[in-house]
């Protein structure tokens, strides 16, 4: 049930004849005030924790930011600033409207509040008050989970179209002596490699025009320490995450006094929009939350929060898995995918997946030089169909799962020959050809039936498919829609709501089928697309040692459940041991060839199945801490705490440690302090004992929150898993 709130004519309010009037958006922890002024418009006067006193916030004012002098000023900060306006810095939105206009000044004209899922989601309206263009702000306040979620609307209703020039999520204002930015650059094999800076005047930009495959440089999310650099269990950090597949931007400006805006918002580079009459242009949903209590309080707080609410399946089981690509390549034929379905049953995971190469047969997918497109089963490979290859997983006693690219096209395909006009591509330049694809045109309604059907076909021909993992290995080149002709401003938006749309009818279909979303790595990791799968895949590289960085990377804002781990012989200077210990900490599966394994390897990682799946409540649905960063020098731990805080798992990892350097015990966290706890090393090889000094025995929480346990080693790439229950 929707509660109007409030409702003022724009007109009056601009005259100065409105009282202030205060919207809270609240969780648990924290509030967000913003102010209608007495000019009518509409202001964020606090963002920090949460005020007790109802009466305190008739003290707020919107207008005592902005004077340098520290005088009441006429001018605050504007919660969707419009360009044109007497702001001097970067706005939320610019509109150049149908009569060649560029300003746009917005008025609050009314708001309302319901109760959503998990949480209280408050609508305001913002109208100019010269032109009928008018913009709807939504906040979704989850306050269990101390997360909000807020997202634009914009709509007009001018003779002619009106063009977005920019067209922000939202913006949020800080006043505070210093701001510390914690980014995460990628690239192929090196993502979410964290780097910290302090905001100085002037604009930092993260942001990405790759369209598709978009985060392979830059990931969509951040941290902003507010009392110094973000750290992991003291001080005010803010987390920040913005659900959108293509092209983004964080935009971070310190202003002439020290203030700081951030903006977060589809990158409009390229992309002015024409909107027309009626169209309602959506922004995609900014996420975030603010700690008191460090990163890792806030990434316990998104990860709990995804788990409840974004996260397809997020309360669910994961299924382990053995994959073929690091083992076979496109080298396979069924009588050896069959045999490796009796491997992954023998190692006891749940799934036998089938990576790239199965299919085409004019253009056969034999290397990643053809067959993108031509979704037929390869008939000298696999006579069978997959038909046969679902049967031998039944027969085995395992799912089966199989890789598509459905997004992309490689020029040497039937498809292509066919409708060389359904991809990205110049008419009338040299086409620049990206890992020997190009990308499917999806601002094209009729390519993103074909796309719907290509997974449409595979499930209702094939019921017996439990998995699909969904690749995107390029990013758009040849930046030109035949489909759009004259509006190619729009191509990079229009593109990634067609392959949202395809992707919702593939979940609206099939919504129990489990799928992993992959981009050559994990250039694909957003929220928005994370309703449609289950998990994502972090990095091609699967170096142990890499993946440490990785995976703490990423955890600060998604759940171990959502991130996917195989173990591989990237490095096989790592025992697999090391390698598996690694990948058990997130979403566990294999890409190995069982056969290059020992006897006692082979025991050891049946082992570490069956531990996974019966630690699972702990490490997937449990509470993380995060002890020991890879950051600080030559170890790592993490430990995870189960909801009801009667069992807890550490994962310690030495990577490359100094000779006799100094080792301190590693402290839990999350225990109840008042609980005993009995310590057991799992994870052990076959016919090895813990050299652990604390197993077997019991310590209560408090113990081992303040004395902790001793871990480390002086080893290279050594682990441990340990049990506390």
């Amino acid at each position: 049930m929707s509660i109007v709130m409030a409702a003022a004519a724009a007109g009056s309010a601009a005259q100065g004849s409105a009282e202030p009037k205060n919207i809270r958006i609240s969780t648990a922890e924290t509030d967000l005030v913003l102010q209608v002024g007495t000019n009518g418009r509409l202001y964020q006067v606090y963002f920090g924790d949460r005020l007790r006193h109802e009466g305190d916030l008739s003290n707020l004012d919107w207008r005592v930011h902005a004077a340098s002098d520290g005088s009441v000023s006429e001018r605050g900060w504007e919660v969707y600033s419009g360009s044109g306006n007497e702001d001097f810095f970067e706005p939320a939105i610019s509109v150049t409207h149908a009569d060649g206009n560029p300003s746009t000044y917005l008025y609050y004209e009314s708001s309302a509040v319901k109760a959503v899922n998990g949480g209280t989601q408050t609508d305001i309206r913002l109208r100019d008050d010269k032109y009928p263009l008018e913009v709807t702000l939504h906040y979704v306040a989850y306050e269990r989970e101390n997360v909000i979620k807020t997202w634009s609307e914009i709509r007009h209703d001018e003779r002619g179209e009106v063009t977005l020039n920019r067209y922000a999520s939202t913006m949020l204002y800080f006043n505070e002596p210093e701001y510390y930015l914690t980014e995460f650059s990628s690239d192929w094999a090196k993502e979410a490699q964290m780097g910290t800076q302090k905001l100085l005047p002037g604009k930092k930009v993260l942001d990405t025009k790759l369209g598709s495959r978009a985060a392979m440089h830059m990931q969509p999310f951040f941290l902003l320490g507010l009392d110094g650099p973000a750290k992991e269990a003291t001080g005010r950090v803010v987390t920040g995450t913005i659900g959108w597949t293509g092209n983004f931007s964080f935009t971070f400006e310190v202003d002439n006094v020290g203030n700081l805006r951030v903006i977060p918002a589809i990158n409009s580079y390229a992309s002015a929009y024409k909107l027309k009459k009626g169209e309602v242009f959506t922004t995609p949903e900014f996420i975030f939350t603010m700690s008191s209590r460090g990163a890792g309080q806030g990434s316990r707080n998104l990860q709990a929060w995804a788990r409840k609410y974004q996260l397809k399946d997020g309360m669910g089981t994961r299924m382990t898995l053995l994959n073929n690509w690091e083992n076979t390549g496109f080298d396979f034929d069924q009588e050896k995918l069959a045999a490796l379905m009796k491997e992954a049953k023998d190692l006891g995971v749940d799934m036998f997946l089938l990576d790239d190469g199965w299919f085409g047969n004019k253009h056969p997918r034999n290397d990643d030089k053809a067959g993108l497109g031509d979704w037929e089963v390869n008939a000298s490979k696999l006579p069978g169909g997959i038909a046969a290859l679902t049967k031998a997983a039944d027969e085995a006693g395992v799912k089966f799962g199989l890789w598509i690219e459905p997004e992309m096209i490689n020029p040497k395909s039937e498809l292509f020959e066919k409708h060389p006009d359904w991809a990205i591509h110049y008419p009338n330049r040299e086409t620049y050809y990206y890992r020997n694809q190009l990308v499917l045109d999806l601002s094209n309604p009729e390519v993103q039936d074909y796309v719907f059907g290509v997974v449409d076909r595979l499930l209702a021909d094939n019921p017996g498919i439990a998995y699909f993992k969904w690749d995107c290995n390029s990013p758009i080149t040849n930046i030109y829609s035949p489909y759009l002709k004259e509006n190619q401003g729009q191509l990079y938006i229009d593109h990634v709501r067609g392959v949202y749309n395809v992707m919702r009818r593939v979940a609206e279909k099939y919504p129990q089928v489990p799928m992993m979303l992959c981009s050559g790595g994990g250039a694909r990791c957003d929220y928005e697309a994370l309703k449609y799968f289950t998990e994502f895949w972090c990095s091609d590289d699967t170096d142990p040692v890499e993946r440490l960085y990785i995976q703490w990377g990423f955890s600060q804002v998604f759940p171990a459940k959502a991130m996917c781990a195989h173990v591989t012989n990237w490095d096989k200077t790592a025992s697999v041991k090391f390698r598996t210990d690694v990948a058990s900490m997130c979403k566990l599966g294999f890409d190995i060839g069982l056969q290059s394994l020992t006897a006692e390897e082979l025991e050891f990682c049946r082992q570490a199945v069956a531990t996974w799946k019966r630690l699972e409540p702990v490490t997937m649905d449990g509470e993380q801490y995060r002890l020991v960063s890879p950051y600080d020098g030559n170890h790592m731990a993490v430990n995870y705490v189960s909801q009801d805080r009667s069992r807890a798992v550490l994962f310690a990892y030495d990577i490359h440690p100094r000779y006799q350097e100094k080792l301190t015990p590693v402290k839990l966290q999350g225990l109840d302090p008042d609980k005993t706890y009995t310590v057991r090393e799992v994870n052990l090889m076959p016919g090895t004992k813990s050299n652990l000094k604390a197993d077997g025995k019991s310590f209560t929480g408090d113990y081992l929150m303040k004395v902790g346990l001793d871990v480390f080693g002086f080893a290279d790439m050594q682990s441990r898993v340990i049990v506390l229950e």
